[in-house]
């Protein structure tokens, strides 16, 4: 999935490992949590990315079509909205900073 948004042009993501729990885990497949086994959390990685709103339904797209493989697991898209974004760099304010 990488790949594909970066060939589509959204190259600046953030991946971040943590666990969590829901109707998403595979209980036969997946591994339980050693750090929050009174939960039954499982591994799983949470996708960032920042972007204007007329980028958001390519990105939904292209996330659809590269990162479905039709068994729980295959995650979920949620947007929220962004008030304002600031570069520290550059002082760049708004979508000059994305």
């Amino acid at each position: 999935m990488y790949n594909a948004l970066k060939q589509e042009g959204y190259c600046c993501m953030t991946f971040v490992d943590c666990e969590g729990t829901g109707q998403y885990s595979d209980q036969e497949k997946d591994h339980i949590s050693d750090k929050y086994p009174f939960a039954e959390a499982y591994r799983v990685i949470k996708l960032e990315i920042l972007a204007a709103d007329e980028h958001v339904k390519k990105i939904i797209d292209t996330i659809k079509q590269n990162g479905r493989t039709g068994y729980q697991g295959d995650g979920m898209v949620s947007i929220s909205p962004v008030d304002e974004v600031y570069k520290i760099r550059t002082d760049e304010v708004g979508i000059l900073a994305i």
